[in-house]
C-alpha cells in the first residue's frame, strides 16, 4: 500500500545582515540556527559587517569607517532582493538608518536590546515601520515596538543544547562563574561586596569569570578570581567548572531589554543561578526551581551560601534549569517557531 507524505514545504531563502563574527546577537540569534533552519527547508545567508558593528573608538576615524563600511555593505544589499526574505539586525551602521530601505522584501527586524533608547527612539521607529516584521527577545520590548509596526512576535534567544552539554555537578568544589563581555563587568563589580562575604564564609569559594578583559576588584583577594580569556572553545569547559552562575543587572530601560542570555547558558550547563529580577530573567525564574533572583548585597549572600552550602540542592536545580532550557530555549525547540515565522513573513 503506498503511503502519502505531505508536501516539503518551498525552499526558503533568507540573506540576514548581522553585526559581525564575534557579536553575541549574530551568534546566538542568527548563525547557530542556520542548521536547524537548513533541515526545516530554510537557508541563511548571513552577511556579518564587514568592518564591525560599532565605531572606532577615535572619533576622527569614524567618518572613513562609516564610508568604508556601506560601501562593503552595497553588494550585500543589491543581493537581498534575490532572497525571499531580509533579516536586520538592528541598523546596518551603528545608530543610523542608512541603506536599510534599499534592500529586498519583505524585511525582517530582529531586536534583543533597547537600541530605542538611542537617538530618542527616531532611528528605531524608522527601523521598524520599514520592516514587514519585527521579531524582538523579550515581551518588554515587544511592547515598545508594537507602537511603530503591527506585526510584532517574541522569540526568545535560544541555547545550543548541543554545543553547551550538561555536565556532572562538580563535587567538592564552589566555583561561583560569570561571562560576559568587558562592558558588562560593571554589573558584576557592583556585587563584589555581597562576593567578599561570601568569600568570608565559605575560604575555599572561588569566583571565576570569563571576559575578553579582567574584572577590577578592590574587595577580592586577587588570588581567587580565575580569569579565562573569552573565546567561543573556551565556553563550554568554562561552563563544566562552576557550581553557579551569576547575572547581576541594575533596573534602569537599558537593562529591562537584555534577554537573560547568561542565565539561560548556566541552566543549559545544569548550574543553578542567582540573578537579578530585572527583564528576562523574571520570566526565566518563572518556569521553576532553577536559580534565586537577588536584588540587595543580603540577597546575594543569602542566596550564594545557600547553594555553596547544599550542594546537593544546587545539583537538583541544576538538572531542572536544563529540562526547562530544552522545553523553552533550546535551538531544537525554537527553530521551528522561527522558520514558521521567516514563512509567515513571506
Amino acid at each position: 500500500m503506498n503511503v502519502s507524505r505531505p508536501p516539503l514545504p518551498k525552499p526558503l531563502r533568507v540573506m540576514a545582515f548581522t553585526g559581525g563574527a564575534t557579536v553575541p546577537a549574530a551568534r546566538f540569534r542568527v548563525r547557530q540556527y542556520i542548521p536547524a533552519l537548513a533541515g526545516l527547508g530554510v537557508s541563511v545567508d548571513e552577511r556579518p559587517a564587514p568592518l564591525g558593528a560599532y565605531p572606532p573608538r577615535d572619533r576622527w576615524l569614524r567618518p572613513a569607517w562609516a564610508a568604508a563600511s556601506l560601501v562593503q555593505r552595497l553588494p550585500a544589499v543589491a543581493c537581498s532582493h534575490r532572497a525571499d526574505v531580509t533579516l536586520l539586525q538592528r541598523e546596518l551602521l551603528s545608530t543610523l538608518v542608512t541603506l536599510e530601505g534599499w534592500t529586498g522584501r519583505p524585511r525582517v527586524l530582529d531586536v534583543d536590546d533597547a537600541i530605542h533608547l538611542f537617538r530618542e527612539g527616531r532611528t528605531a521607529e524608522r527601523l521598524a515601520r520599514a520592516c514587514d516584521l519585527v521579531v524582538c527577545g523579550n515581551f518588554w520590548l515587544a511592547d515598545v515596538y508594537a507602537a511603530w509596526n503591527a506585526n510584532v512576535a517574541v522569540l526568545p534567544t535560544a541555547v545550543d543544547t548541543a554545543a553547551l552539554p550538561a555536565t556532572p555537578y562538580p563535587a567538592g568544589s564552589a566555583v561561583i562563574g560569570w561571562i560576559g563581555t568587558s562592558g558588562n563587568l560593571r554589573y558584576l563589580e557592583g556585587v563584589e561586596d555581597a562576593l567578599a562575604v561570601v568569600f568570608d564564609r565559605f575560604p575555599h569559594a572561588r569566583l571565576a569569570v570569563c571576559a575578553d578583559l579582567p574584572p577590577a576588584f578592590h574587595r577580592l583577594p586577587a588570588e581567587r578570581v580565575d580569569f579565562v580569556p573569552w573565546s567561543p572553545a573556551a565556553e563550554a569547559g568554562f561552563f563544566a567548572h562552576l557550581n553557579v552562575g551569576l547575572m547581576p543587572l541594575a533596573d534602569s530601560l537599558w537593562e529591562r531589554g537584555k534577554c537573560g542570555f547568561k542565565m539561560l547558558q548556566y541552566l543549559c550547563a545544569g548550574r543553578p543561578a542567582v540573578v537579578s529580577p530585572v527583564g528576562m530573567n523574571v520570566d526565566i525564574l518563572a518556569h521553576g526551581d532553577a536559580g534565586f533572583a537577588a536584588d540587595s548585597t543580603d540577597g546575594w549572600v543569602e542566596a550564594l551560601s545557600s547553594l555553596l552550602a547544599d550542594p546537593g540542592r544546587a545539583a537538583a536545580m541544576g538538572r531542572r534549569g536544563r529540562a526547562v532550557i530544552e522545553e523553552h530555549y533550546a535551538v531544537d525547540a525554537l527553530a521551528p517557531r522561527l522558520a514558521g515565522l521567516l514563512r509567515g513573513v513571506a
